[in-house]
């Protein structure tokens, strides 16, 4: 009997101390968790070694990586997204400031040869800024939930022309006549209508805007990806200007700060997003002093149809 209750009290003694045990390592942590929350970077520690104490930390601490990371990225998006809001402000604040400005000119000028240039010159600014507020327009509209793009069998060579046409007098203007190697005009994409349109028009845009002429377009079906069909836009690039492909796509993006005047910086960012959501690809690549970006479509089922059977009557 004696011998029953001395172990009854000696199992009783150890539960104790253990319970007084697990009550300090939750003070313990309750300390530190309070410096955390003040500030402190340490890391969850204690002084025991029970398993489930320990597996408590290792797991705490690993949430509290995984949210200053999350902290961190947000931190930075933040930081980046008010540059960026900075940065357009200033972009569309230029064109605006200086269109006012030369029509203030043409007012107090008397020649009407002068008037005239004046007025030009401030037309010119306002279509920059009409550019970079259908560019901005056109991004919201693309990060919508709702936008999703309307695939179907397109012909692309009759949309590009109709693109070029419509920059025939900027291509004029600076002595620029483009070269277009078209494989197959009769080729089709399984694509949106509108969505190419906008792509072959940013990127003769950005050609324009970054280029120093030159510009080359090709297309052709590579054999080893009998699905998709290859868009090849390159032109040579602006002396001091060296874009990094690995960034061009990026949105708000701009390789030369001196030379972004009438540019958004979402022209190539568009063109990457519209690419990718009718599923396609895009890179780019420098050659030299040439620019090289080249989009990935998908070909239409017809065309993908008239490959198989010329290949195998080959």
């Amino acid at each position: 009997m004696v011998a029953a209750l001395v172990l009854t009290g000696g199992i009783g003694l150890i539960f104790f101390i253990r319970y007084l045990g697990i009550v300090w390592e939750l003070h313990f942590l309750e300390d530190q968790m309070e410096e955390i929350r003040c500030g402190s970077q340490i890391e969850l520690g204690t002084q025991g070694r029970q398993h489930q104490m320990l597996a408590l930390c290792r797991k705490w601490n690993e949430l509290q990586r995984q949210w200053q990371q999350e902290q961190r990225r947000y931190d930075q998006a933040e930081r980046q997204l008010k540059q960026n809001i900075t940065s357009l402000a200033h972009d569309i604040r230029t064109p605006l400031t200086g269109a006012a400005g030369y029509v203030q000119m043409a007012q107090e000028c008397k020649e009407a040869e002068q008037q005239a240039h004046y007025l030009e010159i401030a037309q010119r600014r306002l279509k920059e800024l009409e550019d970079m507020l259908e560019e901005l327009f056109y991004y919201t509209k693309l990060t919508s939930e709702s936008f999703e793009p309307v695939l179907e069998e397109i012909q692309l060579f009759p949309l590009l022309s109709e693109c070029l046409i419509g920059w025939y007098h900027q291509f004029e203007e600076r002595g620029i006549a483009p070269e277009v190697d078209w494989e197959a005009e009769g080729v089709r994409a399984w694509a949106d209508e509108e969505c190419v349109r906008r792509v072959f028009h940013n990127l003769i845009q950005n050609a324009l805007a970054h280029g120093t002429g030159g510009l080359i377009i090709r297309q052709n079906c590579r054999k080893e990806e009998k699905e998709l069909l290859c868009l090849i836009f390159e032109n040579r690039l602006a002396e001091g200007s060296k874009p990094d492909p690995e960034q061009i796509f990026d949105r708000f993006y701009k390789a030369d700060f001196a030379r972004r005047k009438g540019s958004s910086g979402l022209g190539l960012f568009i063109v990457k997003e519209l690419t990718e959501k009718m599923g396609g690809s895009v890179s780019a690549e420098i050659k030299g002093e040439w620019l090289r970006l080249e989009i990935h479509l998908r070909l239409a089922a017809q065309r993908q149809s008239e490959e198989t059977e010329r290949q195998e009557i080959e």
